[in-house]
């Protein structure tokens, strides 16, 4: 039987994107994948559940780009030249930037193609994507803090359905998660409804996790009294 393949996607946000956001879901996904579960010299038969993940990682251009913190983040790809993708993840950026022409033309094109299986918005990621219209009337996820300054200052996009209460929330293809380390929980839940239970259970005893589920969210305190 052929290996499952998974082509993935992670946009390198210009300007900055939140280091964590985007290095914690991807290594936890890539934990699942053929490469690593090799490393730990299981029989064939259970290596062989593993799927192949390949990753491209996309921007404007080619120039490096700077994370908030770590290492300079080198793209293999641009908007323009970046191959059919199963599944993109879009790391937080500062919460008041402004989408690029190149990041919606891309994420309209990508959301409307069936053959995009799903979109993994992790914290400000959402209000950066909401730009581009393809979250309305939907449900999603962003950084509470940052809903609660958006919401007091009049600027909330009210075209999306907030959800604050939820780590993580799945609405068709738009998958999102709340503030920084809820990415790795949306990754968990990612890998639960794609990957082998057994592959999964490996992945989740080699990184020591037990992911958190969406509800209850004891961050949802931070959205007291908020009109969302």
């Amino acid at each position: 039987m052929s290996p499952k393949v998974f082509n993935m996607g992670l946009i390198l946000i210009q300007p900055e994107f939140q280091w964590l956001d985007a290095s914690g879901p991807v290594d936890y996904i890539n934990n699942h994948s053929r490469a690593m579960i090799s490393h730990l010299h299981l029989p064939g038969d259970i290596t062989d559940k593993a799927p192949i993940i390949n990753w491209h990682y996309i921007s404007s251009d080619l120039t490096p780009v700077q994370p908030t913190s770590g290492p300079l983040q080198v793209p293999t790809c641009t908007f323009a030249t970046c191959p059919p993708l199963d599944f993109i993840v879009v790391p937080g950026p500062d919460p008041t930037a402004q989408a690029s022409k190149e990041f919606t033309e891309f994420i309209q094109q990508r959301v409307a193609d069936p053959g995009l299986r799903g979109l993994l918005m992790v914290c400000t990621a959402s209000l950066m994507v909401a730009q581009t219209g393809v979250l309305d009337g939907h449900q999603a996820c962003t950084a509470k803090v940052a809903l609660k300054a958006f919401s007091q200052a009049g600027i909330l996009n009210k075209s999306v359905k907030w959800v604050g209460d939820r780590r993580w929330v799945v609405d068709g293809k738009l998958w999102s998660a709340a503030g920084i380390t809820s990415g790795i929980d949306l990754a968990a839940e990612f890998a639960r409804v794609y990957f082998d239970p057994v592959i999964v259970q490996l992945a989740k005893d080699a990184a020591e996790y037990e992911p958190k589920p969406a509800y209850p969210d004891p961050f949802a305190r931070l959205l007291d009294g908020v009109e969302l």
